[in-house]
């Protein structure tokens, strides 16, 4: 009896351990789409061009994410020689193209158009593991290789934004930011603006994709 017993025990423990749960994380086992990026030797001259230009940045580590998410031959920038917030992980190569184009064009623009030095460009973000809107297709932001401008700062102390100042009465603001936008589609291979969606109504969308799509 005693022994039918212990027999009948170890069976029901067996069962148990036959229908136990996965765990509930298991990163490791989890495939994820790998994100590719531009060639090694692409990255070191564009190290190469950043230094060149006087550009201060910091190489960072290549991660994975989530599927379709990852940063991978990205920098930080650290100073450009125009003050901007909020940048985070972003490829070299749009790292390059936005130092230019906010030294370049958007500073130069404010001081001959509005008659004052540029004291900030506000940037609402580079890298995002998000789809674009609507769709079931990865954005640029999802491997860092696109940033969004929301404003830009004067000296002076007024204050430019994408939102309140796309369509302007002012004509000289109005014409600041035609010539930005046009310099940003000459640079980026897509730069989408609020003529495009209302999504992107209070915010530029520059993206170094060589698509060759401006709107």
């Amino acid at each position: 009896m005693v022994r039918s017993f212990f027999l009948l025990a170890l069976a029901t423990l067996l069962a148990a351990c036959g229908r136990s749960e996965p765990p509930a994380r298991s990163d490791s086992r989890t495939p994820v789409r790998r994100v590719d990026g531009p060639m090694s030797r692409e990255t070191a001259q564009c190290h190469r061009d950043l230094r060149a230009l006087g550009v201060a940045f910091e190489v960072l580590p290549d991660r994975q994410f989530a599927p379709g998410c990852g940063i991978v031959g990205t920098v930080k920038l650290l100073d450009i020689g125009v003050p901007t917030t909020n940048l985070g992980a972003i490829r070299c190569g749009a790292a390059r193209t936005y130092a230019q184009w906010a030294r370049n064009a958007v500073a130069p623009a404010a001081y001959q158009i509005l008659g004052s030095e540029l004291a900030k460009v506000e940037s609402m973000g580079t890298y995002n593991c998000r789809n674009v809107a609507g769709t079931a297709r990865r954005s640029g932001h999802s491997i860092a290789n696109a940033l969004d401008i929301g404003g830009f700062q004067l000296k002076d102390g007024r204050r430019i934004t994408i939102l309140n100042d796309w369509n302007s009465p002012d004509p000289d603001v109005r014409r600041f930011m035609q010539v930005i936008h046009r310099s940003a589609c000459k640079r980026f291979g897509t730069v989408l603006s609020p003529d495009y969606n209302s999504a992107h109504r209070n915010h530029f969308h520059l993206e170094d994709d060589k698509a060759d799509f401006c709107r």
